[in-house]
């Protein structure tokens, strides 16, 4: 089976996606006239400045949301993996990814709130790729693909791996305690502790909806991100002579690669596309949540969001990992042997165990705890997030067929995902990893494709770019979109809402 899971996994992450996400990247920052940093500024004063609906979450919310999909085990364990197996100059290529998929980033997120719905049987806001390949593209036998592949992704293959990652931390840190047979197989106390902690907490949140899964990741990821950031600074700042150094290190393997250019760059994109989510389609579901004035405000909120995975979580982790040494070099040399070994052979690579060594050289016994209670925070509100995404896509595959069917549906793919998150947790990381990285390539490719047939039918992210910008520029007191007037159809929420915003005005007059 996992050589199955492998030969599907070449096929999917062929450099064929590789290029792909770099040239949308690159294509789309080219469109937007270089947005991810022209309108950074205006990034950051709009994370705060929407708020909570009865039928949607706030503009932070959504960011903290969407963080929590972005900011979990790719920013710890894949960041890892990245180095190991690509070198340090996978870590460029990661940053590469980040830049160019901010660009990206806001193009899924504005084409979400522009083609979102309110859902008939909650009146939450629901959007996402499946919504705007029907509307925009016309094409819904596309969304339905998408939905049906997202809910086996996000509910299938992805949930393992954040478990994963918790259990291994937490092993590492408590050791595995007495071993118990289950289902054949030998797993150990701690393993199964740290399983049913998950699953209890998770379904207690899962249980109360969209405004509970908001409100607790907008609680513990800006914590825990800040924290793992400040302890990251301060082992730089212990060592920062060394920062230059690791600097031109990676810079110079991103070129130059000690495991191979192929590698390098490969594991870069590949961690950078899991790790930032960019171009993957996912996160654009916690976008079309946010209750906005306009479209494209959340899609830059979306778009900053890269930049605080990417070039601040990855890099503290990536800098953490390269200034204390605390990293081998995977290639493929005969026998197991290592290109670059600084620590224990043997060490899993597709795990927090990097990171951890890096922590525990410098706070000792701390470092190590702390990392696992980052892995298991960041893990589990990414967890919380696909769970989220599986059930929208849940949402627009039954939108149509009554509440039984849509009762049905959400809580079959709690049921699960909850099945998923115990399986992920008693199995090996590479063969998790492995699973996850065809859930992520596959969606990838799908919302990828999409979004750029999108753009050369009727450019709508960049239209509602454009639209803000001029309202922008005239200073105008309160932003409106006006979906007619500038020529995008299938906008139904927006076009209801100009006509309420109208009929106010009237009345007021």
């Amino acid at each position: 089976m996992e050589d199955i899971v492998n030969s599907i996994n070449g096929i999917i992450w062929s450099d064929a996606l590789i290029y792909l996400c770099l040239g949308a990247g690159l294509f789309f920052s080219i469109a937007t006239r270089g947005s991810q940093v022209r309108l950074f500024g205006e990034m950051a004063r709009l994370v705060f400045k929407g708020k909570a609906s009865r039928d949607g979450i706030s503009s932070f919310q959504a960011l903290t949301l969407s963080l929590a999909g972005r900011v979990g085990m790719g920013n710890i364990a894949g960041v890892a993996a990245a180095i190991g197996f690509g070198g340090p100059g996978a870590v460029f290529w990661m940053w590469v990814v980040g830049f160019l998929g901010a660009a990206t980033a806001y193009i899924e997120a504005t084409l979400a709130q522009i083609y979102k719905e309110q859902d008939a049987f909650t009146s939450q806001y629901r959007g996402g790729p499946a919504y705007y390949f029907e509307k925009a593209m016309g094409q819904r036998w596309y969304g339905m693909l998408f939905a049906i592949s997202a809910l086996i992704a996000l509910s299938i293959f992805l949930p393992g791996i954040q478990t994963n990652g918790v259990v291994n931390a937490v092993a590492q840190v408590f050791g595995e305690g007495t071993s118990l047979n289950v289902l054949g197989s030998e797993v150990s106390t701690v393993r199964l502790g740290a399983i049913a902690l998950i699953l209890v907490v998770f379904g207690v949140i899962i249980f109360g909806g969209i405004k509970r899964i908001a409100t607790f990741t907008e609680v513990v990821v800006p914590f825990m991100a800040i924290g793992y950031i400040v302890l990251a600074l301060i082992i730089m700042l212990m060592n920062v002579a060394l920062i230059p150094q690791v600097f031109g290190l990676i810079v110079s393997d991103a070129f130059t690669a000690q495991a191979g250019l192929g590698a390098a760059i490969g594991w870069g994109v590949k961690r950078g596309v899991y790790s930032s989510e960019a171009g993957q389609g996912t996160a654009p579901h916690a976008a079309a949540a946010a209750e906005v004035d306009h479209p494209a405000q959340q899609g830059l909120v979306q778009s900053f969001s890269v930049y605080v995975d990417t070039l601040l979580v990855c890099s503290a982790t990536a800098f953490m990992i390269l200034t204390m040494g605390t990293y081998n070099i995977q290639g493929e040399l005969p026998d197991g042997q290592y290109i670059v070994q600084n620590v224990i052979a043997g060490t899993e690579i597709n795990s927090p165990a990097f990171t951890q060594l890096a922590m525990e050289s410098v706070y000792g016994a701390f470092g190590s705890t702390f990392i696992a209670v980052a892995v298991f925070f960041f893990a589990f509100t990414t967890i919380l997030a696909n769970y989220y995404i599986a059930e929208v896509n849940v949402a627009y595959l039954t939108r149509t067929r009554g509440r039984g069917a849509n009762r049905t549906g959400m809580l079959l793919v709690k049921v699960l995902t909850m099945a998923m998150i115990a399986y992920g947790g008693l199995n090996s990381a590479g063969y998790i990893w492995a699973i996850g990285d065809i859930g992520v390539g596959l969606i990838a490719w799908l919302n990828i494709i999409g979004i750029l047939v999108i753009f050369f039918i009727s450019r709508p992210a960049i239209t509602a770019l454009r639209d803000y910008e001029a309202q922008r520029r005239a200073g105008v007191s309160r932003y409106s979109f006006d979906p007619i007037k500038l020529g995008i159809k299938n906008a139904g929420y927006w076009e209801a809402r100009h006509r309420e915003q109208v009929e106010v005005k009237k009345d007021q007059v």
